[in-house]
């Protein structure tokens, strides 16, 4: 072998090698939706193209609201077709009285959504206009609140409640540098390292905010040994059936071993108020999901593991 053949050879070893740890480092990086998000609380992410193959065989149309039903008429949307991905910041309001309620939402949607008849229909509803980073941000009324919609990709959405436009701004911006791999959010770059690999669905940070009742979090009516601003670590994934995984970090391991105790017979109080409720799949599901719920504690961390039956997802959808 001549040196010419050697020196190809070598580039095209070192390039191979540049590749292969440029596609790794990627695979370790959270998803664009979530790494456009801002500052915030808690980010929930979710995968919706393997999540519909797993349930589309139990999946029934959804009851929507009638105002719901003429929006997406409207935009020539399905949402249960074409939304693809969502990466949804939480921020906690100040005053969970106030007229922003307990929590605001930033939004970064991916999929079939954009294009000709959502700009109308943003045109016809929106009550302010602003052009920002090369972007019309809309400023549309609901619910006592003013949401944000920018369409800031061929793919992608952007959508806002919070009271000012800082975050909608900081979604706009951060498009711009979306390239890079490792930006985000602080919360991103302090827990997304510890979201298993290949996770469907994930949050970390404070996801328990929408739940929070008086300070404390609720689920099904039941309420949890958390607080809501509880740093929580959560996932769904894949191997071989759906996996939930859940990890609170407690203060100590003393509140640790406690919030174990108290969730373990709340485990166990659920399962015996879930068996007389009626046939059908939400129901079964969640039955199936207790039944091989399981908690332990490590060090100063609270976990909750169980294998999620398709017909509990199926009955979420609903």
């Amino acid at each position: 072998m001549n040196k010419r053949t050697r020196r190809t050879l070598l580039i095209v070893a070192a390039v191979l090698v540049l590749l292969a740890v440029a596609i790794f480092l990627r695979s370790k990086a959270p998803p664009e939706a979530a790494r456009l998000l801002p500052e915030s609380d808690g980010i929930v992410y979710v995968d919706f193209k393997p999540l519909r193959a797993f349930v589309r065989k139990d999946l029934k149309p959804p009851k929507r609201d009638p105002e719901y039903q003429q929006f997406i008429d409207a935009i020539g949307l399905d949402p249960e077709r074409d939304l693809d991905q969502a990466a949804v910041a939480l921020h906690r309001m100040p005053d969970p009285n106030g007229p922003n309620g307990p929590v605001a939402y930033s939004m970064v949607l991916v999929g079939k959504l954009t294009g000709k008849r959502l700009n109308d229909w943003l045109e016809a509803h929106a009550t302010a206009r602003e052009s920002y980073g090369g972007h019309t941000v809309y400023s549309v009324p609901s619910e006592n609140r003013t949401v944000r919609v920018a369409q800031i990709g061929y793919d992608m959405v952007a959508v806002s409640n919070f009271p000012t436009t800082e975050k909608i701004h900081s979604i706009v911006d951060r498009h711009r540098s979306a390239a890079l791999p490792f930006s985000g959010s602080t919360l991103l770059e302090r827990h997304y390292h510890e979201v298993p690999l290949l996770s469907l669905a994930w949050g970390v940070g404070q996801i328990g905010l929408p739940f929070s009742e008086s300070g404390a979090i609720s689920v099904f009516g039941f309420r949890l040994p958390l607080e809501s601003d509880s740093t929580i670590i959560a996932s769904v994934r894949w191997a071989g059936s759906l996996h939930l995984r859940v990890e609170e970090i407690a203060p100590s391991e003393q509140k640790a071993a406690s919030q174990a105790a108290a969730l373990a017979t709340l485990v166990t109080v659920a399962r015996g108020f879930t068996l007389p409720l009626g046939d059908n799949a939400a129901n079964n599901g969640l039955k199936e999901l207790l039944q091989n719920a399981a908690v332990e504690q490590m060090h100063d961390r609270v976990v909750v593991t169980a294998s999620v039956p398709p017909s509990f997802l199926a009955g979420m959808a609903q």
